[in-house]
């Protein structure tokens, strides 16, 4: 029996596992292929639904799940750290014990760093914590200046931000604080997801402006102190109430291995995902892709998805003694909450990442729908 080793239960690593599932013909009694997935975290949260946790537009039991509840065929959930990872010889090694398999699915995420000490001062709103408790304050919030900050570059989901800095200016107009509070988004981009290129980030821009959402592109925090931040251009800003984005960087467990690269992400084929040791592979935001113009690609839950998808199925061709017959294609479509129960349907093609085909439509409550039913899918499919 073949073993295949995912490693990480967040939204890659899950399409992953329940894909290989479906598609190497494990079934109830009889299981092909043995699949253990490696995970720390007992809680698997749904992080596209943050952004609406931020507002109290839902409870934290309506964007987690328990991770052992995954289901699947022939999967299994191992708990625990990984002390230890071999891609040449395709092991790794949680709690004090070896695993050997045949293939390994690196799918680790990104690690989240308290840069400038922040998490002393704001929210993180990529966890379900930082998210719970800008909730709670914003509950009790009066009035003043409320700051949506991108600390560095790169971040996952660049969306998140806009997103949070809409949700929020709803909320600040609906219990009518609007007289009194500013809604300020300071990041070091040039422009609203400058990955998406001009048009996209024009119109996104327009939409922050049509909000009354302070825009304040090209600030790279240096520092941050109770109701200050400090930029390198020199400027300084007051805030009451935080909500900031970590610094993202490769999980240490990664960096101590052979499958860090150059980049200090781990470099995959763009095409197959498989990384430089054979029948390794690694997807989502844990990887470094460049595309044909040398462009590197946004780290984007879709693409997790997609990755995950492709890569179980080559995995399962090759257990078949079949060729692999698919390739990574960076495109799709995802949804950005506006407020008002309204969202952007966004449509992206990254083949050429210097010019991306981008289109974002008007936010209009279809778009709230899409996303709304993706998140209730998601655990109707997976748990």
């Amino acid at each position: 029996m073949k073993t295949i080793l995912v490693l990480g239960a967040g939204t890659g690593g899950i399409i992953t596992a329940r894909e290989l599932s479906r598609t190497s013909g494990n079934e109830e009694d009889i299981n092909l292929v043995k699949i253990l997935v490696f995970e720390k975290e007992e809680t698997s949260v749904f992080a596209p639904s943050l952004p609406w946790l931020m507002v109290g537009k839902r409870k934290k039991e309506e964007v987690t799940e328990r991770t052992n509840k995954l289901d699947a065929s022939g999967l299994e959930i191992i708990k625990g750290e990984i002390e230890a990872i071999d891609p040449e010889n395709i092991a790794i090694t949680v709690n004090g014990k070896k695993y050997n398999g045949d293939y390994m699915v690196v799918s680790l995420g990104v690690e989240q760093a308290n840069a400038h000490n922040l998490g002393h001062y704001g929210h993180n709103f990529f966890t379900l914590k930082g998210a719970t408790d800008f909730h709670e304050e914003l509950e009790k919030f009066s009035g003043g200046e409320i700051a949506i900050l991108v600390s560095s570059l790169p971040f996952k989901s660049p969306a998140a931000p806009y997103e949070a800095a809409m949700l929020i200016e709803a909320f600040v107009r609906t219990n009518n604080l609007s007289h009194n509070t500013n809604v300020s988004l300071y990041t070091p981009e040039a422009g609203p997801m400058e990955f998406a290129g001009p048009e996209a980030a024009e119109e996104l821009r327009k939409l922050l402006e049509k909000k009354g959402i302070k825009y304040y592109p090209n600030y790279e925090l240096t520092s941050v102190s109770r109701n200050q931040l400090e930029f390198s251009n020199g400027k300084s800003y007051a805030y009451n109430l935080l909500a900031y984005t970590p610094k993202h960087q490769v999980p240490q467990i990664i960096r101590e291995s052979a499958l860090a690269g150059s980049s200090g992400w781990v470099e995959v084929d763009r095409n197959t995902l498989e990384t430089a040791f054979k029948n390794v592979y690694a997807i989502g935001d844990i990887t470094s892709i460049t595309t044909e113009t040398g462009a590197i690609l946004p780290k984007i839950g879709i693409f997790a998805r997609q990755q995950g998808a492709i890569v179980a199925h080559n995995i399962s061709r090759k257990m078949a003694n079949l060729e692999p017959d698919q390739t990574f294609v960076p495109e799709g479509t995802y949804f950005i909450a506006a407020g008002e129960g309204k969202a952007s349907e966004t449509r992206g093609n990254f083949s050429d990442s210097t010019n991306p085909e981008v289109k974002m439509k008007a936010p209009a409550q279809w778009g709230h729908l899409s996303k709304w039913w993706d998140e209730k899918f998601w655990f109707f499919k997976n748990f």
